[in-house]
């Protein structure tokens, strides 16, 4: 683990670091939650979190959050809040950097395990 406090984080630093997609990166802790980038392009899959709020915030790119009954569209530098136990299914038509915000512990996709899913212990500090 790579906590380091002595210095500032770069968010095009580190998402230079990765090209996969839809695979969490932690680069911060606080208070029990974590700050993860990830670079998502094409759909994910629907899947919610039953105890944990999901922050998204797009650095670049746009992305699409499908809910049931209706959408969300985020641009460059606009987020939106998740709450928890509500369905979702994030979409990026184009590479999008994501920075997401939540409780240590999430699970990445919710209930479902699929091909996509990264475990919690398996999502790296960069």
């Amino acid at each position: 683990m790579s906590n380091e406090t002595d210095k500032s984080v770069s968010l095009d630093e580190k998402f230079a670091l990765f090209d996969d997609h839809w695979s969490p990166k932690v680069i911060a802790q606080c208070n029990g939650q974590l700050v993860k980038l990830a670079k998502g392009k094409g759909e994910l899959i629907w899947h919610k979190h039953d105890n944990e709020d999901e922050l998204f915030f797009v650095h670049k790119g746009r992305l699409t959050l499908k809910f049931r009954d209706r959408e969300i569209v985020l641009n460059p530098g606009e987020l939106f809040v998740v709450p928890r136990g509500v369905e979702h299914c994030p979409l990026a038509e184009e590479e999008t950097e994501i920075l997401l915000f939540e409780p240590a512990g999430t699970a990445h996709t919710g209930e479902h395990n699929t091909e996509q899913t990264v475990a919690s212990e398996d999502q790296p500090w960069i």
